[in-house]
């Protein structure tokens, strides 16, 4: 299993672990590791089933046996009280380790979701059947393609075209499995937030992160969490697009910190 520890430049103890998207690559979190490391040990994982490389995935495979995955690293690492930071579908793998704390001796002291949802938005899932449908009928380049308009905003498209190119060769080249996309893709379709869920949310310190301007997760699925969780912190950002770690890293860093001192 592909993992990075960033030891604190200070010597804390305290952990921050980053789940990230539908990409399921550690090194999305780039923008924030620097940051981050100036007060705690930082660890970024890959998810199963997201490299060229990759094993199949079952045909029964959830969020859930993402979050055995983390709950093993973590086990591994020695790792028992953190900090929970998922973009997305990585802030739903927290929810499911929450339902695993209980057992393994872990202690997730907060969670942090990043343009999240509470419900499934009919506009996302058109995204996602948009997305799949390139995929099998137009093929992997396409689908990779269609990314950028998904994640960020035109302006940021403008601006670091050149970039984007560059990283979608990449991804390319390390592309998993078609059958693991869909079956990532159908595990998100298929995640709902449950009564458990929300019991353990109201347990520990919760920040929302929503971006106005998001073309994938329209940001009022955001609000509808928020109001689901009584303590829950809101931070709404005017632009940012879907992913606003890289576009507004600054920002989104800034706040998240914040928000960890604080607790």
């Amino acid at each position: 299993m592909n993992y990075q520890l960033y030891p604190a430049l200070n010597a804390s103890q305290e952990y921050v672990v980053f789940s990230s998207g539908l990409g399921g690559h550690g090194q999305f979190w780039q923008p924030q590791i620097a940051a981050f490391q100036q007060a705690y040990n930082v660890l970024i994982y890959d998810h199963e089933g997201c490299h060229a490389d990759s094993p199949l995935l079952s045909e029964t495979y959830s969020f859930l046996d993402l979050a055995e995955q983390i709950k093993n690293l973590l086990l591994q690492l020695n790792i028992h009280q953190f900090h929970f930071i998922g973009h997305a579908i990585g802030g739903f793998i927290g929810l499911e380790l929450t339902q695993l704390l209980g057992t393994s001796g872990l202690n997730m002291e907060s969670l942090t979701v990043i343009n999240g949802w509470a419900a499934l938005d009919p506009h996302t899932l058109k995204c996602f059947q948009t997305r799949l449908a390139l995929l099998e009928h137009a093929g992997v380049a396409a689908y990779i393609a269609a990314q950028a308009l998904f994640l960020y905003p035109p302006s940021w498209i403008s601006q670091y075209h050149l970039e984007i190119e560059q990283q979608e060769q990449k991804q390319q080249k390390d592309f998993p499995p078609i059958q693991n996309v869909m079956r990532r893709i159908s595990a998100l379709m298929n995640f709902q937030i449950t009564p458990q869920h929300l019991t353990e949310l109201a347990q520990r310190p919760v920040l929302l992160v929503a971006n106005q301007d998001d073309m994938l997760v329209p940001y009022h699925q955001s609000l509808k969490l928020w109001k689901l969780v009584a303590q829950a912190e809101l931070y709404l950002m005017s632009e940012g697009g879907h992913a606003s770690t890289a576009t507004q890293a600054a920002l989104v860093n800034r706040r998240i910190l914040k928000f960890l001192q604080q607790n």
